[in-house]
């Protein structure tokens, strides 16, 4: 029996070899990292990982596993084939105009997914999502149109977007959800204690249209795997580099804030975040990065994935909790946010755009202020 995304998820960017968080898995602990079992039957990669190599060691994660004990999320979006890496930034969106037009995407979309399954070895995602959209792949018939066509062709059983990768692109994915919401079964967004916002704004719209979530970036660049701790080495080309100063030190002191929480439900702080993101409408599924941190007798990313196959599926937070957390972690404004936005002006970029008309009305349709989504 064919599964969807369970309550808890594997990410191929976990372990450092794909993106640099903490140290690089020796290639035993990352295939055993990144195999299903019965606690924790979903992982999701991401074609661009590696160029495909993401992808190949899923394969070796799932050999000998039955077909249907598993659920497999797939994403694609960045065009690794005939684009040129742009450094920090990666791989450009396939639906760039330098790459090709509208009347090539559905193939480019076919051709992605077809490849993607050969590397992983199946037949078909459970689910697949569009990676990292800009504009046009939020808004164009002809993008969604390929998508569905990959469902209708059998490549996938459900279709997803996740946005990113930096935080943001809130009134985009509410207008996604407004132009395709028939054909879209799951989104992937940030959240945390420690970032409800701007993802907490996406959720009513997502219930409303029948949309399920998959939340990412849950452990908080590794705060939530509590042993994380200012003045501590990070690596040199450490993914996390990219977060304000002082990040870890805010961080931890936030912990100690939530720890009698957790404490009063026997929860490890990283299932604490986890059930206070379930614990909201439209949330099904956690992912957070598990970081083999470079210290001696740091946390192994063994225990880590114990903590989260050990989560309660079931919610025991209360709503006080819940608000409470929400109000000990409180982010709002907190930074410059990606996709259509008020305080950015001139050409359009990949990943951040004008607030124009139409986002202007989705924000008043969904009580979003324009200043809600702006830093102070």
């Amino acid at each position: 029996m064919a599964l969807d995304p369970t309550h808890t998820a594997l990410g191929t960017w976990s372990g450092g070899r794909f993106m640099h968080f903490g140290t690089e898995l020796e290639e035993d602990r990352l295939l055993a990292l990144m195999r299903p079992d019965d606690r924790i039957r979903t992982v999701v990669t991401a074609d661009v990982y590696g160029e495909g190599g993401a992808d190949v060691v899923v394969s070796r994660a799932l050999q000998g596993l039955d077909r249907d004990s598993y659920c497999l999320v797939g994403a694609i979006g960045h065009d690794f084939y005939k684009g040129i890496r742009q450094g920090a930034k990666g791989f450009p969106r396939f639906t760039d105009p330098a790459l090709r037009g509208p009347s090539g995407y559905g193939d480019y979309l076919r051709d992605a997914a077809e490849l993607s399954l050969k590397r992983i070895g199946t037949d078909h995602f459970d689910l697949l999502m569009l990676h990292n959209p800009d504009r046009t792949g939020y808004t164009h018939p002809a993008v969604w149109e390929g998508m569905a066509a990959l469902k209708e062709s059998g490549l996938t059983r459900l279709l997803g977007v996740a946005p990113g990768p930096a935080n943001g692109f809130t009134l985009d994915v509410i207008d996604c959800f407004e132009r395709y919401g028939d054909q879209i079964d799951w989104a992937m967004l940030i959240l945390n204690p420690l970032e409800p916002w701007p993802g907490e704004l996406v959720l009513p719209a997502a219930a409303a249209h029948d949309v399920k979530v998959l939340t990412r970036v849950l452990d908080y660049g590794g705060i939530f795997h509590d042993d994380l701790r200012p003045g501590l080495p990070l690596g040199e080309r450490d993914h996390r580099a990219f977060r304000p100063a002082g990040w870890i030190d805010r961080g931890v002191a936030h912990l100690e804030q939530l720890r009698p929480i957790a404490e009063r439900h026997g929860l490890t702080l990283l299932q604490l975040a986890a059930q206070w993101n379930l614990a909201h409408p439209a949330v099904e599924s956690v992912v957070p990065t598990l970081i083999q941190e470079a210290w001696d007798g740091a946390k192994t990313v063994e225990a880590q994935r114990e903590e989260l196959a050990s989560l309660p599926s079931e919610v025991v937070l209360s709503d006080d909790e819940v608000a409470q957390i929400r109000a000990i972690g409180d982010n709002t404004r907190c930074m410059a946010l990606k996709g259509g936005v008020p305080d950015h002006e001139g050409d359009s970029l990949p990943d951040r755009w004008t607030l124009d008309g139409d986002l202007e009305q989705i924000a008043a349709r969904w009580d979003i202020a324009p200043t809600d989504l702006q830093p102070a």
